[in-house]
């Protein structure tokens, strides 16, 4: 009586395992497509990011800090990309930024058009929750494994499994601030014959853009965290580094790659942060 009996057992693994091989089967030549354009998008963003001189960069980052908050901010950011170079990551640094915004564009892309449908559509609303729930709770290694299956090993992959966690806050906060939005509003916009479509772009959007924008700030960071783990099916960057640290058990190695991945993580949570803040007083 202690042991669930084995007779009525269910195993939905096998469900999915039935499905991934049927995708795998019947839509191989769309996953390869996707492949080609997720690869374009990557190494051109990486391409881009190298071509701007490294000193030319960091007086990027030091000008966006300035503008956005403060001087001291600006120089902060700085040194800190400063010292990413001087560690010596220079070049895995962008490769991981290139696949971070990659990654935060596409869940930009699927994300806040969902949020704005579900908004609206309260059986889609009611459809999305449990399945946004158990993509922000599912452990994120899980989603190396289709990732793996459909794309292979490498930066495609890296990005398809980020993509899936980091997507939901989008869409959830973006459902909220459409919601959000005062009825007065909107029926002030109908009133002077506005379309749906004019009043979701020329009001609904303006007035839930500071919610939007905090939607895609935790997108980012999700994107972020999944650096190191995306670094298991072959994905370079900063992450692939603390996995050959954890392997040599190099602590120097290891503190390296943690203290850059925590630079860049401090430094787009702060510009995104002051982004959404500048969007509150539009």
């Amino acid at each position: 009586m202690n042991s669930f009996p084995e007779l009525i057992k269910f195993d939905p693994g096998m469900y999915i395992e039935a499905l991934v091989d049927w995708l795998i089967l019947n839509f191989q030549g769309f996953f390869d497509a996707l492949t080609d354009v997720i690869k374009w998008i990557v190494f051109n963003i990486q391409d881009g990011l190298s071509f701007i001189p490294w000193f030319l960069f960091i007086l990027l980052i030091f000008l966006l800090g300035w503008k956005l908050k403060s001087f001291k901010s600006g120089l902060g950011y700085a040194m800190m990309i400063m010292l990413i170079g001087l560690i010596g990551l220079w070049e895995d640094m962008i490769f991981t930024l290139a696949i971070v915004i990659t990654s935060v564009i596409l869940s930009i892309i699927i994300g806040i058009p969902i949020g704005i449908y579900s908004a609206y559509n309260q059986k889609l609303e009611a459809l999305l929750k449990p399945l946004l729930d158990g993509m922000q709770t599912m452990p994120s290694f899980v989603y190396l494994i289709p990732a793996m299956i459909f794309f292979g090993l490498g930066t495609v992959p890296a990005v398809f499994a980020t993509i899936v966690y980091s997507t939901p806050p989008c869409i959830r906060l973006t459902s909220l601030a459409i919601k959000r939005v005062p009825k007065e509003m909107r029926e002030a916009a109908y009133a002077f014959g506005s379309s749906r479509w004019q009043a979701l772009v020329k009001v609904e959007l303006p007035q839930a853009m500071p919610t939007i924008m905090a939607g895609i700030n935790q997108t980012t960071m999700l994107a972020m965290s999944m650096v190191v783990t995306s670094s298991m099916i072959g994905a370079k960057g900063l992450g692939e580094n603390v996995i050959i640290a954890i392997n040599r058990t190099d602590i120097a190695m290891g503190f390296n790659s943690g203290i850059s991945i925590v630079f860049l993580a401090i430094i787009i949570d702060r510009l995104t942060q002051m982004i959404s803040k500048k969007y509150e007083h539009v």
